[in-house]
């Protein structure tokens, strides 16, 4: 496993490779040189809308590309995450990173930008977080961060960069998270222990995060993140799930629930 101090430390330059990385609920596959190169865009995207070190992003809680992108670029700016949009509205957060489908029920406060992806937004005022994406500069922006700093912000409390990271190598070795090792993320990005078991730990080993998909898992009779329908195909090798009943189709699994708290 790589060394980690800080989330950020997943995206040096160095570690882009031709290698899978990350693979979307539509079956997509990115490399670790595409997710990189496209976190440091993420971050530019949220510099420019005003995210720095110390801000919060407010990002939507759904496993999908653009919210990872959106966490990987707030984390290495410096900035912490919210998973949760509308917690972030009322707090004042300096950016809310939400679908294009929320933009109605979201009005954000002055000094908040909202951006928004899958598909452009109705109001002018709102960014189009796609567009600004792939026309953004490929390189990371400069920024000191610690492990001491704050990288989510939630329900939870307060997460700082080293107690994620610690909690990331812990699940990769009681789990065996290795080169390889595929890590489907069958629950939200709400809980930081899920970011620690599901993208974190199998970057940092060289292995590929494969995100849930939204059908699988929202399907009829199913609850939002309580894992697949019977009878799904399983995607990776180990499941990330938050309900000590779920029963995903991959042969191992980790109860985010069951990991020690980060608050603190």
């Amino acid at each position: 496993m790589v060394t980690l101090d800080v989330v950020g430390d997943l995206l040096v330059r160095d570690r882009r490779s031709r290698d899978p990385a990350l693979v979307t609920a539509d079956g997509r596959e990115r490399t670790a040189h595409d997710l990189i190169t496209n976190a440091y865009k993420a971050a530019n995207v949220l510099r420019y809308l005003g995210a720095r070190e110390g801000s919060t992003v407010a990002v939507d809680p759904t496993p999908g590309l653009h919210t990872t992108l959106a966490f990987l670029g707030a984390a290495g700016l410096g900035a912490a995450v919210r998973f949760d949009p509308a917690a972030g509205v009322d707090a004042g957060d300096r950016v809310v990173v939400a679908p294009v489908a929320a933009e109605p029920t979201v009005d954000p406060p002055p000094g908040t930008n909202l951006a928004v992806f899958d598909g452009p937004p109705e109001r002018p005022e709102t960014t189009h977080w796609e567009q600004e994406l792939w026309s953004e500069n490929p390189a990371m922006p400069p920024s000191t961060v610690s492990p001491d700093d704050p990288v989510v912000r939630g329900d939870h409390g307060t997460v700082s960069h080293g107690r994620l990271v610690d909690a990331a190598e812990a699940a990769a070795a009681d789990h065996g998270i290795d080169a390889g090792t595929r890590v489907v993320v069958r629950t939200t990005f709400a809980d930081p222990r899920a970011l620690a078991a599901g993208v974190i730990a199998p970057l940092a080993r060289g292995g590929v995060v494969v995100l849930g998909d939204r059908v699988e898992e929202t399907g009829t009779g199913a609850r939002p993140g309580s894992g697949p329908e019977p009878g799904s195909k399983p995607r990776g090798d180990l499941a990330v799930v938050d309900d000590v009943d779920a029963e995903p189709p991959e042969a191992a699994r980790v109860d985010v629930t069951s990991l020690p708290a980060l608050d603190g």
